[in-house]
């Protein structure tokens, strides 16, 4: 398997996701289910085939941790979907899968089998997973506050604003049990924990941010829209932390963390 194939697992993903966006606004719940899973059977069936290839996780370069990102966002839509059944969900999902594909066919990045010694460590491929796996589900809360600040009519529902919060919440949690991975990836790979790496102190202002808007929210005075703007500033320090140091002067030739090509 190669990249040159990757387009026409994509293709196949992405129309069947968007024949599940298409039935769920239809109010067909059991096939907009079926269609969104197939699409993900389809997309993981290409990382499954691309690790074989690698022989490695494919989770090397920026490019394969996008193929993660593209794969959890319909996920995570899917999950929302099939609790509290917001139709629109599978489509914003959907469409954000897509731009990360798009990037990823306009943007081709060599896909070697090398590793370096620090990324043959056990703990390389969980890490990085969950930690994906919490960006596609905080991703899904902050759409959700977009929606809510500027295409929700009227004030938002308790409803919603649980669904937002209950995706904080999982997210954070899988964040924080990637750190731990990360954590001991690091003592396995360097022999120490932590070491204020750029990429570990973008990882815990991101931490904090997420933990910051969960304890405003539980204050009995907060403001309502402050709180989602909070979310939305988290995200994009999200964003800083998982491909935002590649371009600091900081990270240049010195963090250990910074992916390659």
């Amino acid at each position: 398997m190669s990249w040159d194939q990757f387009i026409y697992f994509a293709l196949a993903a992405l129309l069947l996701w968007m024949a599940g966006a298409v039935a769920a606004w239809k109010e067909k719940g059991r096939i907009a289910f079926l269609f969104t899973a197939a699409g993900l059977a389809v997309f993981f069936s290409y990382i499954l085939l691309m690790w074989v290839s690698l022989e490695r996780p494919p989770l090397r370069t920026m490019g394969e941790t996008r193929l993660w990102y593209s794969l959890f966002l319909p996920l995570a839509g899917l999950m929302v979907y099939s609790r509290w059944k917001y139709k629109w969900i599978l489509t914003f999902s959907t469409i954000l899968a897509t731009v990360f594909i798009c990037v990823n066919l306009f943007k081709p990045e060599i896909h070697s089998k090398t590793l370096m010694p620090a990324l043959q460590s056990p703990w390389f491929a969980p890490h990085v997973i969950v930690y994906m796996f919490a960006y596609a589900l905080l991703g899904a809360a902050t759409v959700m506050a977009l929606y809510l600040l500027f295409f929700k009519k009227g004030r938002p529902s308790v409803e919603e604003l649980e669904i937002t919060d209950n995706l904080v919440y999982v997210g954070l949690a899988f964040m924080t049990i990637g750190m731990l991975f990360g954590a001991l990836w690091a003592k396995d790979a360097w022999g120490h924990y932590w070491s204020w790496d750029p990429k570990e102190t973008w990882a815990a202002i991101t931490w904090f941010a997420y933990l910051a808007y969960i304890h405003y929210r539980l204050m009995p005075r907060h403001r309502l829209r402050l709180s989602l703007w909070m979310l939305i500033a988290a995200f994009i320090l999200l964003q800083m932390c998982w491909w935002g140091i590649n371009y600091l002067p900081s990270a240049q030739g010195n963090s250990v963390h910074t992916y390659s090509t």
